[in-house]
């Protein structure tokens, strides 16, 4: 919201004091100008509705010009931010809920107001935050989608490995599977955050905290093969940019949109479902950790999760994976109703 000082003093907070990415201040502040405009509308409607009582009979001339003074002397966005109350968040909500947003969504929009009034509280500019009291709408319960052992194995044998672009594509589903990066972590990569002597990975996560995750042998073997590759391109390419990891075909920084065309097309050609994206790579890396002993604190560790309980939402598919084989080895025997387990 250009206008709104607040507004940017809250974006230029989660830049530079919180360490947002450019991708997650410009969401909020998206959600923030959609709230702005509704408290706009909100307040021009009141506004109406007062010119229309105190000029009784007079002309709908009389109504228009009187509506025109009092648009150009309208309280600005900051003005209205100010003084939001618990009742003019629940009319967003309504509002939100009628135009058939998901609720999804809606939690999103009311988790933004509530770090933003949070902010102008800390900076003593309101005294009480308005959305405090305010419930998140009650969520659907989705399992993350994984893929199963051998549907990883169909899917990494698929790239070519006997030329670069192959070589480069097989080392980043491998990279993706292995470590459980985010997309975005693993583009950010470059060539010194691998580490082959102690077989770890250097990561650049959300709000620009660093982790270090262990990687396999087979991706680490992988990587080494696209790097041959890769500096033979270096020779003969004077735009290549030597410090990036990952490139695309000019030798400059793959972008998160590219890895997913990528994706797109060896699901294709290994037979696979083609709504799988890259990030189903990260759910079956938590998945396969856990099914095979990995306590939950571990698997937090790796996926860079900053609460435990974002990482719980694995033991639902491990504890239905486990079901699923009771039921196939023991049909009579296993309950019907999920809520006797």
């Amino acid at each position: 919201m250009e206008n709104s000082t607040i507004v940017q003093g809250f974006l230029s907070y989660l830049n530079f004091e919180k360490r947002f990415s450019v991708h997650t201040a410009k969401c909020y502040g998206a959600d923030l100008t959609q709230f702005g405009r509704f408290l706009l509308s909100s307040n021009d409607e009141s506004q109406s509705k007062n010119t229309a009582y105190s000029v009784g009979g007079d002309s709908d001339a009389a109504v228009t010009a009187a509506l025109a003074t009092q648009t150009e002397s309208a309280t600005d966005v900051d003005q209205l931010l100010l003084i939001v109350d618990v009742n003019t968040v629940r009319s967003y909500l309504a509002y939100l809920n009628d135009k058939q947003y998901s609720k999804t969504t809606m939690a999103r929009k009311l988790a933004t107001l509530r770090s933003f009034y949070k902010f102008l509280v800390k900076r003593n500019q309101i005294n009480t935050n308005p959305v405090l009291s305010i419930r998140t709408p009650k969520q659907e319960k989705k399992l993350p989608r994984f893929l199963e052992y051998e549907e990883i194995k169909r899917l990494l044998d698929t790239p070519p490995m006997d030329n670069w672009l192959g070589a480069r594509d097989r080392a980043i589903m491998e990279t993706l599977y292995s470590t459980g990066i985010r997309v975005s972590e693993l583009v950010a990569l470059n060539m010194d955050d691998v580490d082959f002597l102690g077989e770890v990975v250097h990561i650049r996560g959300k709000g620009k905290k660093e982790r270090i995750a262990p990687i396999g042998t087979s991706a680490l073997q992988v990587i080494q093969h696209y790097m041959e590759f890769r500096g033979k391109r270096i020779q003969s390419n004077s735009n290549f940019d030597a410090k990036v990891l990952f490139v695309n075909k000019h030798g400059r920084r793959l972008s998160t949109r590219s890895v997913r065309r990528k994706m797109d097309k060896y699901l294709k050609i290994a037979g696979l479902d083609p709504s799988i994206s890259p990030h189903t790579l990260r759910h079956s890396f938590a998945t396969h950790m856990l099914n095979n002993g990995a306590d939950l604190r571990s698997v937090q560790e790796l996926l860079g999760h900053q609460s435990l309980s974002t990482t719980q939402v694995y033991t639902h598919l491990t504890t239905k994976k486990i079901k699923e084989v009771y039921q196939s080895a023991h049909p009579r025997e296993a309950p019907q109703d999920e809520s006797q387990w």
